[in-house]
């Protein structure tokens, strides 16, 4: 059965050799601002879509994305540098169609690899590349070196803050990191938990006009996520929001973020690395 699997996804894969992947990292300055689950239901919004998204715990923290999924992975990244082991083995299947990646403790121990397992490491990630349309990378809140290299490494960032004061702030900093790093890199912006559409505004405005006056950079707002009882609901479900509560209005707020952000990646020229991309500046980061 997993043989018959594997081949179909081989298949697929090979069907859809053109499309082009792009590499998100979902962040934040602070922890508790919602980040992991905007990850989640983001990705399950592209599905809805018909894009195919593949989702990466990558909290070197506190893994959590399983926790809210109610699901018990049985892999995770690390079992890859097993033998004859490949991708498709240590996808696990989420709800609504969602794939994603164990954190497990895998990604505390890449950087610590050598030459040779690191290789085969990102020679068995490779298939990803044209399986899906975005993978999405989710990691802790803050300002670790890990977190800052998959950022650093991603074809662009979004950075999920709330309107409280601490939460703007660290969420800056984190945008100052990042421009001082890169100063190309393209960051998007998500306010989650506002208390109306004007309040979501106000701060996303704060935060662009600080970064424009400041480190003379832009800033792209991608929407805001209603404060909405139901997201807690989900949480003690232990599903995602968006199948638990369709038409709840985080559920709206997302579908309406998912399509600004088709719509603007659509306007845009896609970014030609990819996966392959996304490695190559892995590594020379771990290296």
């Amino acid at each position: 059965m997993r043989d018959q699997a594997e081949q179909l996804r081989q298949r697929i894969q090979q069907s859809t050799q053109e499309r082009q992947t792009k590499l998100v990292t979902v962040t934040s300055g602070k922890g508790g601002v919602g980040k992991s689950n905007f990850s989640l239901n983001f990705g399950l919004g592209l599905i809805e879509r018909g894009h195919k998204a593949v989702l990466f715990d990558v909290d070197l923290g506190l893994a959590n994305l399983d926790v809210l999924m109610g699901l018990t992975p049985k892999k995770h990244l690390f079992h890859l540098l097993e033998p004859d082991e490949t991708i498709w083995g240590i996808l696990e299947k989420g709800p609504g169609q969602l794939e994603f990646i164990a954190g497990g403790s895998g990604f505390t121990q890449i950087m610590q690899l050598d030459d040779g397992k690191l290789e085969l490491l990102f020679n068995r990630l490779n298939p990803l590349q044209g399986y899906a349309d975005t993978i999405i990378f989710d990691t802790g809140a803050g300002l670790s070196k890990e977190s800052l290299h998959f950022m650093l490494s991603s074809d662009e960032v979004i950075v999920v803050t709330t309107p409280e004061p601490p939460a703007i702030t660290d969420a800056y900093a984190v945008i100052k990191m990042l421009h001082s790093r890169s100063p190309v890199v393209k960051i998007r912006l998500v306010i989650n938990r506002v208390t109306s559409e004007r309040e979501g505004r106000m701060t996303a405005d704060k935060l662009t006009m600080v970064a424009k006056r400041f480190l003379n950079m832009e800033i792209h707002p991608l929407g805001y996520v209603l404060d909405d009882v139901h997201v807690s609901k989900a949480v003690k479900q232990q599903r995602p929001f968006l199948l638990a509560y369709p038409q709840s209005k985080a559920s709206r707020s997302i579908r309406d973020l998912v399509g600004r952000y088709l719509e603007s990646s659509a306007a845009a020229k896609l970014p030609a690395n990819g996966l392959k991309g996304f490695l190559a500046r892995l590594k020379h980061f771990i290296r």
